[in-house]
C-alpha cells in the first residue's frame, strides 16, 4: 500500500502536515447561504478540507414514527422525534451539492461527501468529487463500500462501532473491489463523545493491522484529543464545524466554531512538527545553550604553588571550564601560575 495518499492537491502522511477536515453535517439549518458560509468559515480557518453528506431521508429509512423507527433514548440529542423526521432536518438537498462544491474550489478546499447508498454514489460521481467517506453507521455495509472502492478514488472510513473482524472484512471489501489509498479513522460513535471514552491508543494498533493511513473522527469538545492523536500517528482529522453552536442545529452541540478550528489546525501543526525523529544529544540549535552548562571555575584569586580545594574551586555556570565530573580529579592539584577570580579550570593551568 501507498504510505502517501493524495486528494486533490493535498499530500496525505506521516512526513506531510495533518488533513484537517470540516465536517458541515446538518449544521447549514436548511439554509443554501448559511451552508456557503460555513464553507467560507471553512476556508478561513485553514482547514484542507469540508465535506458533507449525500442523502435522503427516503433513502436511509422509512417514513414511520413509532416502535424502533423513533427516538426514545432520553440521553439522545434527537430524542422525540423519527429518523425520518431527523434526516430530513439535517440532509443536504442534492442540488446544493454543485454550489457548495463549486464555492469550495473557488476558495482553495476540497470538497467531498460521505454517501449512503448507490444512487449517492452515482451523483457524486457526476460532480467528480475526489475522494469519499464511509460513515461509522455504514462502516458494515460491504456492497455500499465495494461500490464506492470501485471509483478506485481515495477511501476514508470512520471506524466507530467496528470489531476488528468487521474492520477486517471491510478493508477486505475495499481492496478487492479497487480501492488503493485506504485511511481508517478511530472514531466513537457517541455525540458528543468523551475524551475517556475515545482511545486514541487504537491508532497505531489500527495502522499496524491494516497497513494504512490511519487517522480521528473526534466528536469530543476542544482540540486536546485530536491534538494528542498526531502524536499517535493520526495523518487525518476530521470534526463537525458550524458558524455558531447557538444557532442550533441537529449537530451544533459538538461541532467547533471557527476560533476553536484555527486553533486545532495550527496546534496539530505543531504537534506533527515536535514528532521530528528520535533524537540525542546536542541540536544544532542548542549549540549556543551549551555554554550554560555548570562547569569548574576558581572561585578566589590564588598564586602560582596554591593547590585547589573545595574552597575555592565551584561548579558553577557558564560552561567554558571542564565538565563538572572531573571536580574529584582536579582536587588538590597544583597551580603553575597565578589565576585569578572567575578563571575557567583548564588542564593546562596545572603543575
Amino acid at each position: 500500500m501507498s504510505s502517501v495518499i493524495k486528494i486533490a492537491d493535498r499530500l496525505i502522511g506521516r512526513d506531510h502536515p495533518p488533513f484537517v477536515i470540516a465536517e458541515m453535517s446538518g449544521n447549514h439549518n436548511q439554509s443554501l447561504e448559511r451552508a456557503l458560509e460555513i464553507v467560507e468559515a471553512a476556508a478561513k480557518t485553514g482547514a484542507h478540507a469540508l465535506k458533507i453528506q449525500t442523502y435522503t431521508p427516503d433513502t436511509m429509512t422509512l417514513d414511520l414514527d413509532e416502535r424502533e423507527f423513533h427516538i426514545s433514548d432520553p440521553k439522545s440529542l434527537w430524542a422525540g422525534t423519527s429518523l425520518y423526521k431527523l434526516y430530513g432536518e439535517a440532509y443536504t438537498p442534492w442540488e446544493w451539492h454543485e454550489p457548495i462544491f463549486k464555492r469550495a474550489r473557488e476558495l482553495g478546499i476540497i470538497a467531498f461527501s460521505t454517501p449512503f447508498d448507490d444512487t449517492s454514489v452515482d451523483f457524486l460521481e457526476s460532480l467528480d468529487v475526489p475522494c469519499y467517506k464511509i460513515a461509522s453507521f455504514e462502516n458494515t455495509d460491504l456492497p455500499l463500500i465495494r461500490r464506492v472502492a470501485a471509483t478506485g478514488k481515495p477511501l476514508i472510513i470512520s471506524t466507530g462501532m467496528a470489531t476488528v473482524a468487521e474492520l477486517d472484512e471491510t478493508v477486505r471489501a475495499a481492496r478487492e473491489a479497487g480501492c488503493k489509498d485506504l485511511i481508517l479513522l478511530k472514531c466513537t460513535s457517541t455525540y458528543p463523545a468523551t475524551a475517556e471514552n475515545t482511545n486514541i491508543l487504537t491508532i497505531p494498533h489500527l495502522r499496524e493491522l491494516f497497513d494504512c493511513e490511519v487517522g480521528l473522527s473526534d466528536h469530543t469538545m476542544g482540540v486536546g484529543v485530536s491534538v494528542a492523536s498526531i502524536a499517535l500517528g493520526a495523518t487525518v482529522i476530521e470534526k463537525h464545524f458550524t458558524l455558531n453552536r447557538k444557532d442550533g442545529g441537529v449537530d451544533s452541540t459538538f461541532s467547533m466554531e471557527p476560533s476553536e478550528m484555527g486553533q486545532l489546525i495550527a496546534e496539530s501543526v505543531r504537534a506533527w512538527q515536535a514528532l521530528g525523529k528520535v533524537s540525542y544529544g546536542t541540536t544544532a540549535v542548542e549549540q549556543k545553550s551549551l555554554q550554560f552548562r555548570r562547569s569548574l571555575y576558581v572561585v578566589k584569586d590564588l598564586k602560582a604553588g596554591d593547590v585547589l580545594t573545595k574552597d575555592n574551586v565551584r561548579a558553577i555556570r557558564p560552561g567554558l571550564g571542564l565538565q563538572t565530573k572531573y571536580l574529584d580529579v582536579v582536587l588538590g592539584k597544583t597551580l603553575k601560575k597565578d589565576v585569578m577570580r572567575g578563571t575557567a579550570v583548564q588542564w593546562e593551568m596545572f603543575v
